[in-house]
């Protein structure tokens, strides 16, 4: 065989495996103009070699982020390094729709993309590669397992009942609002809620309609809550709330309103109205306070006032 014909062969291998490699190749000058278009990017593009060589990349393609990707490639053409960008960085380059049946979730081809720079025989560099990579079954994969352990965490963090905080993590967070007013000066109020009379549903109507009850009051509690704030189930059928950079005096505002709304409301529960009302104690951070037990001790004393005043009421421990 001779060189000729050798050289010949091992060109058309080349072109073939180009062609065929289950990776995106392209070519483009220095003007993005395209040089190479491999079958990889036409299966997902529609867009044939032959119809598309000598195009400006970002005229054919006007949904690639072209003031990002443009710097990108002068990075590679003034450094001469290649440079590589994470599905994580930029979930894909390429809008190519994904067609993968065991990745059906992922509206579009998850991309890891390569920028390869292609020097002349004189050394410079008049072309880049843009490798693309598939990495759909790897990303969607990671973040199907990345949802699972957040769904996890909020498991561990949650009341299975009320979808409160439970009290553990309920703590952890009212220690972390203490940490901020000793640190920063920021006050915040501690509201200790407790439904009244709860001894007596479950007596009359059992721990089914108990449960309902502390389900609904838990309910309209959220739906008080602003997002800086945070409410656990302290336990039981009593409730504790932070209320961060609030005064007692706007806390009695929170605690009213969300107590006369308690108070209109009613529980069904079969066919049978029950009716709800709760004891609220309130305690605002002051220098007074030099732990988060003294916080929790002075909102329960203020609970229990109210509770001794004739319940349905909201009070500021003094």
């Amino acid at each position: 065989m001779s060189n000729d014909q050798s050289a010949m062969n091992e060109l058309h291998w080349l072109i073939d495996m180009v062609q065929t490699i289950e990776v995106g190749l392209v070519v483009i000058d220095s003007d993005y103009n395209i040089q190479l278009w491999n079958g990889f990017m036409e299966n997902h593009s529609g867009v044939s070699p032959n119809s598309i060589k000598g195009d400006n990349l970002f005229e054919k393609f006007p949904d690639l982020p072209a003031k990002w990707l443009k710097q990108k490639m002068e990075s590679v053409f003034l450094l001469k390094n290649r440079t590589f960008i994470s599905w994580e960085q930029r979930p894909y380059v390429f809008q190519f729709k994904n067609y993968r049946p065991v990745t059906g979730r992922a509206d579009y081809m998850y991309q890891n993309i390569t920028l390869l720079p292609l020097a002349s025989l004189t050394g410079k560099i008049t072309h880049i590669s843009i490798i693309v990579y598939d990495v759909t079954d790897i990303a969607v994969n990671k973040l199907q397992l990345k949802a699972a352990n957040e769904q996890l965490e909020l498991l561990s963090q949650t009341d299975g009942l009320t979808q409160l905080y439970n009290r553990r993590h309920w703590q952890d967070c009212m220690e972390k609002e203490f940490d901020r007013y000793a640190r920063y000066g920021d006050t915040a109020s501690l509201v200790m809620i407790d439904i009244d009379n709860f001894k007596v549903i479950n007596d009359k109507y059992g721990h089914s309609a108990g449960d309902k009850v502390i389900q609904h009051t838990a309910y309209l509690l959220k739906q008080a809550l602003r997002d800086t704030d945070f409410a656990g189930r302290y336990g039981g059928e009593e409730f504790g709330v932070v209320l961060s950079k609030t005064t007692a005096e706007d806390a009695l505002n929170f605690t009213e309103r969300l107590r006369k709304r308690i108070e209109a409301s009613e529980v069904s529960f079969e066919n049978r109205l029950i009716k709800v009302t709760v004891s609220i104690g309130i305690n605002d951070l002051d220098s007074q306070i030099d732990n988060i037990s003294t916080w929790l001790s002075g909102a329960d004393k203020a609970l229990y006032i109210a509770k001794q005043e004739g319940r349905n009421k909201s009070v500021i421990h003094q």
